[in-house]
């Protein structure tokens, strides 16, 4: 129980609220860019410490641009890059969501800045400045990596949380330009809704509607079947989201029998604990969420400030652990054969 107590709060520290952005484009833009803002960031990203993966993993097929979800519980608004604890908490956050993709994907995951938890507690129209300067350092990390490490491979964009928030933003500043869509596997922006408005305004935001679609935007929140309303998906609003046990973007319900492996994991990494056929879930059309079945919600708090019980926001990933590490395998090699 000590165990399973101490993986909860790990998990609690990793996952945060998120909000929308706005960014500036990058190259020739063949689908929807802002042009109207510039993010300048004073982080050295040809400095190896400004990294916490950098080119980690041999002969893989696919390049990762991995982005943290938030650790910074300082009484702050941005996290200070010359903070080791936080940034150890940050590491080991990563390394939660690191076994999903590591197997066929060379890794990438900068420090930033990121907006702190004290943010969350102010009023929504107060976030945008924190969130820019955590975009700022996330943009200039990814430019550096275009440049210097790149080198043609494919992408795979990933974050959970405040992580899938950043994801959003670099589609839209940089994927608009094709040359750099054209290298995108997917995007994996787990725990944030990719909404109508992001896609309206950016064409190269593309939710994604099957197993091996190439390009587009994975993405759920998940929730018991009572919940009806969450700050992360209002009632009344409504996301795109895929079912990740049958990839389907209909209320096919997909049974516990399908899920191969919900897996609870450690800063290290490591899986401390892994259920096969714990849950089964469904889509609710109407909102556009992930609805999970066959658990208890009292076995698995929401912990986050703010979200009732049965919002399983925090286990978003684990609990399709093993689904997900194969939709990566699949995506990445369905990129492969068609090059």
């Amino acid at each position: 129980m000590k165990t399973r107590k101490k993986i909860l709060w790990a998990v609690v520290i990793a996952a945060v609220v998120i909000a929308a952005g706005l960014a500036v484009c990058y190259g020739n833009g063949v689908f929807g860019s802002n042009k109207g803002k510039t993010f300048a960031s004073d982080t050295d990203y040809s400095d190896s410490e400004n990294w916490a993966y950098l080119a980690i993993g041999d002969n893989k097929d696919a390049d990762l641009f991995l982005i943290c979800p938030t650790v910074d519980m300082n009484d702050e608004n941005n996290m200070s890059l010359d903070d080791e604890e936080t940034k150890a908490s940050f590491l080991g956050a990563l390394n939660m969501e690191r076994g999903i993709y590591e197997d066929v994907t060379r890794m990438y995951a900068p420090y930033y800045r990121q907006a702190a938890m004290k943010v969350y507690g102010m009023d929504r129209s107060e976030w945008e400045p924190y969130m820019e300067i955590a975009y700022s350092d996330v943009s200039a990390a990814f430019s550096y990596y275009m440049k210097n490490e790149n080198n043609g491979r494919p992408i795979v964009l990933a974050g959970f949380s405040q992580g899938a928030d950043m994801c959003y933003r670099l589609l839209e500043e940089y994927f608009g330009d094709k040359k750099t869509y054209d290298k995108l596997v997917a995007v994996y922006a787990i725990g944030w809704p990719c909404t109508r408005e992001l896609t309206e305004k950016y064409p190269q935001i593309r939710p994604a509607s099957s197993a091996d679609d190439l390009g587009t935007v994975i993405s759920f929140d998940c929730e018991s079947e009572d919940v009806t309303d969450t700050f992360i998906c209002p009632a009344g609003e409504k996301a795109f989201t895929i079912n990740p046990l049958n990839w389907k973007t209909d209320a096919t319900v997909a049974d516990k029998s399908e899920n191969t492996g919900a897996c609870f994991t450690d800063y290290s990494g490591n899986i401390t604990s892994e259920v096969a056929g714990l849950c089964g879930c469904y889509i609710d059309e109407s909102r556009g969420v992930v609805k999970v079945t066959d658990i208890e919600a009292a076995d698995y708090p929401a912990y986050v400030p703010g979200l009732p019980e049965g919002a399983y926001h925090i286990y978003d990933y684990q609990f399709f652990f093993r689904a997900l590490q194969d939709n990566v395998r699949t995506r990445v090699g369905n990129y492969v054969q068609t090059q």
